[in-house]
Order: structure tokens, then C-alpha cells, then sequence
């Protein structure tokens, strides 16, 4: 259990790392802040899919534990800045 809770984190810190190097810094927040959702979640994710499915689906648990990781990072991704503002509007 303990190899396929580090191997739920490295996919994690892997899922992370790719969201701060393909999504501009102005759109996430800290990078230590990324990285760690991305660890936590993963290894949250594999392991209750582990206790739900049991230890014997490996790739099902990694694939689920990748994509909760992808989901919880995905919360976050701030919207784009605008540069212009628009007028208020006025009834």
C-alpha cells in the first residue's frame, strides 16, 4: 500500500507540473500551492477508488487518481484578466 501511495503522489506532482508549465503563471496561484493539490488529490483519489475497487486494479486507480488530481487543479485556474472594462450598465 505504501509503493502505491507514492506512486498516487508522483502522479500527482507529474499532473501538477505539467499544469504550471502549460497554463501562464498570471492564471494559477503559487507553485508549491499546485504542486501540493496536485500530490494530495492523487493520492486522495487512488486510494479511496483502492478501498472502493480494491488492490488488484492498479490502472484503474492510477487513471482515477490522475484524473481527480486534473479535476482539483483545475479549481485553481483563475480566469483570464480582461484589459478593457465595460461600462456599467444602466436600466
Amino acid at each position: 500500500m505504501m509503493w502505491e501511495a507514492l506512486a498516487f503522489a508522483a502522479v500527482g506532482l507529474s499532473v501538477a507540473y505539467a499544469a504550471t508549465r502549460l497554463l501562464p503563471r498570471r492564471r494559477l496561484p503559487a507553485a508549491t500551492l499546485v504542486l501540493a493539490t496536485g500530490a494530495v488529490a492523487a493520492v486522495l483519489g487512488g486510494l479511496i477508488t483502492r478501498t472502493v475497487l480494491g488492490s488488484d486494479r492498479f490502472l484503474i486507480n492510477l487513471a482515477v487518481s490522475v484524473g481527480v488530481a486534473a479535476v482539483l487543479l483545475s479549481l485553481l485556474v483563475r480566469p483570464p484578466r480582461s484589459t478593457h472594462r465595460s461600462s456599467p450598465r444602466t436600466a
